[in-house]
């Protein structure tokens, strides 16, 4: 910590020193205020920021003169040391090493220092007993009580101790080292991040799409309100006849499944000879603002594969659809083969995708009714949800990961994060018709219609799940806490086709774009009959590595003919002309 000697009396310089930091951090909030007052709306009542004179994780709130801002901090951590201390007394408990690997607290000053070593063990012992004691409580449904669990996981996440200025050893370094300058970089990192309205996860300008992200070749061929339709361009002479058409979700852009080149699934499907196809859906605005399950199951689905059918003359595609795109995808299975049709589609695959809702993810924390009402209110206006709540939502779901860690690195270290594509997808919002959203949320996650005959219509059309015959292949994720494999296995209860079901490592993303180049995770499958997730997985084989290549085999049993890439099969040679070159401007519209 501090050099006691040389901190026991401040000399004149240091008080110049500090005092000029606080003016600085000052000047920056009057700054942003003043700037907020510019861009509010005449007739607007004036605010202040929400965090008052200075943000209090930072730690400075004593006047200027009053004492040595090194002693305030090593003061603020001895007082927090003994509040923790008292509680875990109060309760019974007494400081202990915490059972589980806390990557919050791998620097060697947690443990170095007997005084932060308290604070931690304090913290992990108090920690593991308040989340214990949600599942001592009796008489609590399991909805109440996962609903407690996760408000009382954030809460101990919120006030971890690495989470403020005084009680984070490595933030009290750095302040001493860099004589403050960390937290005036933090307050500049933070005050961008309130302006922009989400925390930043990746250095700025580190990636652009077409460049370094979303970089496979190919053209957009086709395109309507609602979604453009990019072709890839073949890499192999020969391609299987039966192309792929991806549906990634609506709810985030599509280059998750086209991220850098060696980690992209699009290019990797390419490069194995399948004439690849992706629905690239527009982030809502006005003009599609009232889109309902029709259009996306019609005017989205149907209209992709009516398109690539008529412009390479095949029969049949074989269709992906990705989580809440993979629900949808199931409401088109059924609607075609209602209208006997059901040969359009010659095999379809579910990433993480759900149709019964009974044991959905932590989404369904977030149906609740004032949940609902401020949605409404949020959309009242232009009609589409701004992208930047579901993204925090989603956030809100792994807040130690995506949001806690960003405040401990960018506001108190005063850092920028690393750039990392996967985490500037994250950060790639997308508007959502609200309107949709809403009845998705109310229908899916909260009436769980979906299982129900006729209890979702697509034009009128009764949907039944269980009349569907296709050939599928289902993903799940074995750590997905969006989709979980527990939901995600009921899949195979009501669709009445071949399936095969495979779990992979990991989980809701990095559980779906594993190429076979990356020999991380395994996946596990299970050839025998079996009737629930739990025997499937008593039986299963475990397989080291990427998934792709037991899909990529099991796609070609479908149909195993090829032809040349010559043609239509390459963009724009076809009937349909090139629009633009991918990704697209969809992609890049916010």
């Amino acid at each position: 910590m501090t050099d006691k000697t040389d901190r026991a009396n401040p000399t004149l310089e240091d008080w110049q020193h500090w005092t000029l930091v606080m003016g600085r951090a000052q000047q920056m909030l009057m700054d942003a205020w003043a700037e907020g007052l510019k861009q509010a709306q005449p007739g607007d009542a004036p605010t202040a920021p929400a965090w008052g004179a200075f943000p209090p994780a930072f730690g400075f709130g004593a006047a200027q003169g009053q004492a040595d801002p090194m002693a305030l901090m090593n003061a603020g951590a001895e007082a927090w040391a003994k509040g923790l201390e008292a509680w875990g007394q109060m309760v019974g408990l007494q400081p202990a090493e915490g059972a589980r690997k806390d990557r919050r607290f791998t620097a060697p000053e947690w443990r170095d220092n007997p005084l932060f070593d308290q604070i931690r063990q304090t913290y992990l012992a108090l920690a593991d007993r308040m989340l214990g004691s949600v599942e001592q409580i009796e008489g609590l449904d399991p909805e109440t009580r996962q609903r407690m669990k996760f408000a009382t996981q954030s809460f101990v996440d919120a006030m971890s101790p690495s989470n403020f200025a005084l009680t984070n050893p490595q933030v009290l370094k750095k302040t001493i080292e860099s004589r403050g300058e960390n937290l005036l970089n933090g307050l500049a990192n933070m005050l961008k991040d309130v302006a922009a309205g989400q925390v930043t996860q990746s250095r700025g300008g580190a990636f652009e799409l077409g460049k370094n992200l979303a970089m496979t070749p190919g053209k957009v061929v086709h395109e309507t309100p609602l979604y453009q339709l990019i072709q890839y361009s073949p890499t192999t002479e020969q391609v299987l006849e039966t192309p792929l058409v991806i549906f990634p979700p609506w709810i985030n852009r599509f280059y998750i499944l086209d991220l850098t080149p060696e980690k992209s699934f699009v290019k990797w499907c390419v490069d194995q000879g399948i004439t690849t196809f992706m629905v690239s859906w527009k982030s809502a605005d006005e003009s599609i603002a009232d889109a309902t399950l029709d259009d996306y199951v019609l005017g989205g689905q149907v209209d992709a594969i009516d398109t690539i059918r008529d412009l390479l003359d095949v029969e049949g595609v074989h269709a992906i659809g990705y989580c809440v795109a993979g629900t949808t995808l199931a409401a088109t299975l059924s609607y075609l083969e209602t209208a006997g049709q059901s040969a359009k589609v010659k095999s379809a695959t579910f990433f993480t995708a759900q149709v019964d809702f009974s044991e959905a993810g932590d989404l369904k924390l977030f149906t609740g009714a004032d949940t609902m009402a401020l949605l409404e209110q949020l959309t009242a206006e232009k009609g589409y949800l701004d992208g930047r709540y579901m993204a925090a939502t989603f956030n809100l779901l792994r807040g130690r990961d995506l949001i806690w860690n960003y405040v401990v690195n960018n506001y108190l270290l005063g850092e920028e994060p690393p750039p990392f594509d996967l985490l500037q997808w994250n950060s790639d919002t997308t508007n959502l018709p609200g309107g949709w959203h809403r009845d998705y949320l109310e229908s899916f996650y909260k009436a769980n219609r979906m299982i129900e005959k006729g209890g979702i219509k697509v034009a009128g059309v009764d949907i039944d799940i269980t009349n569907v015959k296709t050939p599928c292949y289902i993903q799940a994720g074995r750590e997905d806490h969006i989709a979980p494999p527990e939901s995600v296995w009921k899949v195979m209860d009501y669709f009445s086709g071949e399936k095969r079901f495979v779990l992979a490592g990991s989980g809701h993303i990095a559980g779906v774009v594993n190429p076979p180049s990356a020999q991380k995770y395994q996946y596990w499958t299970n050839d025998r009959p079996c009737g629930t997730l739990e025997s499937f997985i008593e039986g299963a084989t475990e397989h080291k590595g990427s998934w792709w290549p037991d899909w990529r085999q099991w796609l070609q049993k479908q149909d195993p003919k090829t032809v040349a890439a010559t043609g239509a099969r390459i963009p724009g040679k076809g009937k349909l002309k090139a629009i633009e070159d991918a990704p697209g401007r969809y992609v890049r519209s916010r």
